[in-house]
């Protein structure tokens, strides 16, 4: 899948490469189906649901950066699929989904230094004059999908199949 980009920077391999945790690609690879949507005990979410999640937010923020004023929902409820939402998209279609956007945004925090100090607002409920650059938006994101794909290697571990067939840190 994804090694290390060559001549890539550290923010942009957040998103798809191999820097502070295993590329989203191996996080995600080698899943079943029947896996993905496995609820576990005292677990709030299938590794599905956070995945959704993940390029739910993904897509709101990609929005912002574009200069779209993407609005946060009401609730952070919400940012998680329903069973209508389960049965439209399969694993395999999610995890394409993610990935391309997570391409995306690697390819922005690449991209022009002039164009990451662009200030984008970033509306929410509960803050609606709320702005940042695109570096910012970019950085909290990155830190998003951290948090979130750490999730998803913590349920793969838990269901006993971690680590993937192109590694992943098992200390």
């Amino acid at each position: 899948m994804h090694a290390r980009i060559s001549g890539m920077n550290e923010l942009a391999l957040t998103f798809n490469g191999d820097s502070a945790h295993t590329p989203p690609s191996n996080i995600l690879e080698n899943l079943r189906e029947e896996l993905a949507h496995r609820k576990i005990a005292g677990a709030p979410h299938t590794i599905y649901a956070e995945v959704w999640h993940a390029a739910y937010w993904q897509q709101v923020m990609l929005g912002r950066v574009q200069g779209r004023e993407t609005p946060s929902p009401e609730h952070n409820s919400m940012s998680f699929p329903d069973v209508a939402a389960e049965r439209a998209e399969n694993w395999a279609g999610l995890c394409a989904r993610f990935l391309r956007g997570a391409e995306e945004a690697a390819a922005i925090a690449d991209g022009d230094a002039e164009y990451l100090q662009r200030v984008v607002r970033c509306p929410a409920p509960w803050n609606p004059a709320r702005s940042m650059t695109v570096r910012e938006q970019l950085e909290s994101f990155a830190a998003h999908n951290a948090y979130h794909l750490g999730r998803v290697v913590l349920l793969r571990q838990m269901l006993g199949s971690w680590p993937p067939p192109s590694g992943g840190l098992t200390w």
